[in-house]
């Protein structure tokens, strides 16, 4: 995935030199560089999370570096800056449902390309995050991927800091029953086979 961005992010990089001081260019050119290394995962797997379609979601990773390449000089704290990917993410994919509505394939989690070492466990636990509601899926992501506090989502959210944390409370309450029901649903097949 990451292979993929480089080159459209280098061709629009490209385009915009011939306006810019050369020196100047190449600084904001490897900052950037650094910053789509740096998080370019991490982007992907949270719109993938929230839109559960591949090529939407590498669409999503895309349009945010194309418009963070536009802004990044708006970015006053670079330590800040996977919070303000996130958040730029988040309204593409808002943006997103302003334009049309998209067409959701239904994907098996093991469908995933690169996963195929992925202990059993982690599929049942990807399997209970698919079935969370949108709302609670969203801040447990943030929390577990992103590793944001309360106080960074509620910010990134723009959502009051308590119900952010309710939201993940239910979240990991939810996400519990899930994985406690598929525990006493693998018990009972292999009760039923001896």
């Amino acid at each position: 995935m990451q292979g993929e961005i480089k080159p459209v992010v280098q061709r629009s990089i490209a385009s915009r030199s011939a306006r810019l001081p050369l020196d100047w260019m190449q600084n904001k050119q490897l900052k950037f560089e650094k910053l789509v290394n740096a998080v370019s995962s991490d982007l992907y797997r949270y719109a993938f999370m929230m839109c559960r379609n591949k090529a939407m979601a590498e669409d999503l990773v895309q349009e945010t570096f194309m418009r963070a390449w536009r802004f990044m000089d708006s970015l006053r704290d670079e330590k800040k800056a996977k919070s303000w990917l996130m958040t730029t993410l988040r309204r593409e994919f808002a943006r997103q449902f302003e334009r049309y509505q998209p067409h959701f394939d239904d994907v098996e989690l093991e469908q995933i390309a690169g996963n195929e070492a992925v202990n059993p466990d982690v599929w049942v636990v990807r399997r209970g995050l698919a079935k969370l509601p949108d709302k609670y899926r969203e801040v447990l992501v943030l929390q577990v991927i992103g590793g944001y506090t309360g106080a960074e989502m509620a910010q990134m959210l723009e959502l009051p800091r308590a119900t952010v944390n309710t939201r993940l409370f239910r979240a990991r309450q939810q996400l519990r029953e899930l994985l406690e029901d598929d525990a006493e649903t693998l018990i009972g097949r292999e009760e039923r086979r001896t």
